[in-house]
């Protein structure tokens, strides 16, 4: 497998200096001042419309970007995290209150509603055991997203969205992305 790279463009169409990045960075105004478009050159990203991660999420794969703002972006990409490849099986436990609290059912697959699925109206916790998931805010893949990597989430409140965070679809992020 290549190394995941990024290239970070200060203008819109890849105009200005740039920044080349292989890993996870938590402010790219460190190398430039603001950053409009992103050239993905292999692998997968996630890119944040703040620091340390924090704010919008956005999911990036092999490809051009000419302009964030086509992207429903309201400023510039600010912070980005490399996602690894991962091979093997999928797991995760999604809870319908915070703490792990209320029903629970375990997803290997993606989930286009949990509502549908599950007859479950929020999705307010997860456990994830194996692999990277992206969970969106409404069914069918849609609106705001966030991503999980191996880890207990006991709150979505607390992860810069505010309260009453929730999600309705999650999938996972599989190895033909990259």
């Amino acid at each position: 497998m290549s190394t995941c790279r990024i290239t970070f463009y200060e203008e819109r169409n890849f105009g200005g200096r740039s920044y080349d990045c292989s890993s996870d960075c938590g402010d790219l105004s460190s190398y430039m001042s603001h950053c409009y478009s992103c050239r993905v050159h292999s692998g997968c990203f996630m890119v944040y419309d703040r620091p340390n991660y924090m704010g919008n999420q956005y999911f990036l794969r092999r490809g051009e970007y000419p302009d964030c703002m086509s992207m429903g972006m309201s400023g510039y990409f600010r912070s980005c995290r490399m996602i690894p490849m991962h091979r093997g099986s999928y797991r995760m436990r999604i809870y319908e209150r915070e703490n792990f609290e209320g029903q629970m059912y375990e997803l290997m697959d993606d989930c286009d509603s949990i509502m549908d699925r599950y007859h479950m109206s929020n999705c307010m916790s997860c456990h994830v055991m194996d692999g990277h998931w992206l969970m969106y805010e409404q069914p069918h893949y849609r609106g705001r997203m966030m991503y999980f990597r191996p880890g207990e989430y006991r709150s979505f409140s607390n992860m810069g969205w505010g309260s009453g965070m929730r999600f309705m679809s999650m999938r996972r992020i599989m190895d033909s992305w990259y």
